[in-house]
């Protein structure tokens, strides 16, 4: 998910009662639920080194642990600059409960990006393998509306915890929290049973006369009923619209239809690349197209889409396809994420 649904669940994970519990919960929970993005650090070393390690070491249970250690050391010295000052005497930091509860937060990270279908890694480095949920887009418009009303409305409504803020025992807001928390749970129920009926009207049908191998549906952010399903089958891959309330497939008409690539020296150097091997061993749906680079044989371009990420009734680049270029000998010269920066020549 993008960052700003982690920094909400993290807030309303405080709110909702981990800050009873010890002073700098909030402040801490809210740093460690977003803290896992880390990893776009690598960056500086380049888009390839940042694809293969991304939502890696700092999505995983172990690596979280050393995650939240650095977040709750920073909110150490920051308390410490601050003249260990707190707004409650009478509940002093707990740093034990407070590396705790950023762990917890940090499996709250974890959870929410599984939901969606990029996936996460979160047996690494015991196992390199991806998990994803596939019910939730990046960016979804609900779970924003509910975290961010958990959080404001109780100062609106502030009756509802009224005794409490005044005494001033305790921080207000507890169960505008909780109840967020709860909706954002009761909404992946309700996604992930829409979510198997577009999956199991894909796999009822057949396409081009050919029985489906897999299908999968991915969500869209404007209409939690509506999914861009992708089908293989031995020879293709078919992408499609499909209406979970029907359910129905291609209701559109958009149905694109993908054959499988046949297999080439020119293929095979590209997937044994370093970024070959990185995108295949994340991507569900991959396929690969292959251009020269010049007339005259002086090399190749093999390109690498996921399927998850192209948009319906686009041949052209998708969101998160990569390149490898080659020489005329098959030896690896260039590989990069996104659109190859010269194009190639028929």
């Amino acid at each position: 998910m993008e960052p700003l649904t982690h920094f909400l669940t993290g807030a309303c994970l405080g709110r909702a009662g981990l800050n009873r519990k010890t002073a700098l919960a909030t402040a801490t929970v809210t740093l460690a639920a977003e803290a896992p993005d880390l990893d776009v650090l690598g960056e500086f070393k380049g888009r390839v080194f940042a694809f293969a390690h991304h939502r890696g070491f700092t999505h995983s249970f172990l690596g979280i642990a050393l995650v939240s250690a650095v977040v709750v050391g920073f909110v150490y010295a920051i308390w410490r600059l601050r003249g260990r000052k707190i707004k409650n005497p009478n509940l002093p930091p707990r740093w034990g409960l407070l590396f705790a509860f950023a762990y917890l937060a940090g499996l709250s990270h974890i959870l929410l990006d599984y939901t969606n279908n990029y996936g996460v890694r979160p047996f690494w480095p015991f196992s390199e393998k991806w998990y994803s949920w596939d019910i939730v887009f990046i960016v979804d418009p609900i779970i924003l509306i509910l975290l961010v009303s958990g959080l404001v409305l109780p100062t609106f409504f502030s009756f509802i915890d009224h005794e409490i803020g005044v005494r001033g025992k305790v921080p207000p807001g507890r169960w505008g929290a909780t109840i967020a928390l709860l909706g954002v749970v009761a909404l992946w129920g309700v996604r992930n049973y829409e979510h198997q009926h577009a999956v199991n009207a894909l796999d009822a049908r057949t396409y081009e006369k050919a029985n489906p191998v897999r299908a999968s549906a991915y969500p869209l952010w404007w209409n939690p009923f509506r999914w861009v399903g992708v089908v293989e089958t031995r020879n293709f891959y078919a992408t499609t619209m499909v209406d979970s309330m029907t359910p129905e497939v291609d209701p559109g008409g958009e149905m694109q239809i993908l054959y499988k690539p046949e297999e080439t020296p020119v293929t095979l150097a590209a997937k044994r690349s370093y970024l070959g091997c990185v995108y295949l061993d994340w991507a569900k749906y991959p396929i690969t197209e292959t251009e020269p680079l010049a007339s005259g044989g002086q090399g190749y371009i093999v390109r690498f889409k996921d399927l998850r990420f192209q948009r319906l009734g686009s041949r052209g680049a998708s969101v998160l396809s990569a390149y490898v270029k080659l020489d005329r000998n098959l030896k690896v010269v260039e590989e990069n994420m996104g659109p190859p920066k010269t194009a190639p020549l028929d």
